[in-house]
């Protein structure tokens, strides 16, 4: 007799309601001065004040100029605990009012076949593409929760960290390239729209290059028992 060990979960309308909020919260749709900027995690989130960096009065941040080795690390390893722990926390209330089941239910079907990873990472691909110590975070917590074996967060760690930050990292810094001119003065041809979504092809070519390649060197590993989601 074969006894199953999957266990129907019930995934609520206030799930559906929290998966909705954690997709605009993460995701910097609502990053603006604005009033609601209050509900986007970067703008709550905040950032380190500036210090004087040398004695000509020249400003610099947090970490300051200049450091090397196990000191500047460590200013480095410390300005990723205010986001790492928010995000952490955000995530563990999200997961209680349901939002990371209704996801793994919704996403499964859709991420499973086109990289091999479960639905419930859908939280963490969109926080990563805007900051990536959430994407970092976040999938942290989804290994040490059971719903990423290390095969899967080998494969999705190559999805963030190709292009990491696509959307903040390229409106930051890429989108100067469409002000680009000619030598007549007319505007160079180009899309932002185009682009992102090539780049976003490309981190899931490169995920399934790892994936590919994790496959084929038989480093593939169980899948931990989680919970049926119907």
């Amino acid at each position: 007799m074969i006894v199953s060990t999957k266990v129907e979960e019930k995934v609520s309308f206030g799930g559906y309601i929290a998966l909705a909020f954690a997709v605009v919260f993460f995701s910097g749709l609502l990053k603006s001065g604005e009033w609601y900027g209050v509900f986007d995690f970067t703008t709550l989130n905040g950032g380190f004040g500036k210090l004087m960096s040398n004695a000509t009065g020249g400003m610099a941040a947090f970490r300051g100029t200049g450091g090397s080795g196990a000191a500047d690390g460590f200013l480095f390893a410390l300005g990723l605990v205010p986001t790492t722990m928010f995000a952490l926390g955000m995530i563990n209330i999200l997961e209680h009012y349901g939002a990371l089941r209704v996801a793994r239910k919704l996403l499964t079907p859709l991420l499973r076949p086109i990289m091999g990873i479960p639905g419930s990472t859908g939280l963490a691909i969109i926080g990563s593409l805007q900051s990536t110590d959430v994407g970092a975070s976040l999938t942290k917590a989804l290994e040490n929760e059971g719903e990423l074996n290390k095969t899967e967060r080998d494969i999705f760690t190559a999805f963030q960290f190709s292009g990491g930050a696509m959307i903040v990292n390229f409106f930051g810094s890429g989108a100067i390239l469409f002000t680009l001119t000619d030598t007549t003065g007319a505007a160079v041809p180009g899309s932002i729209g185009l682009a992102l979504v090539v780049m976003f092809v490309f981190k899931i070519v490169g995920a399934n290059v790892v994936r590919f390649f994790l496959n084929a060197t038989g480093k593939k590993e169980a899948k931990p028992q989680v919970a049926e989601v119907r």
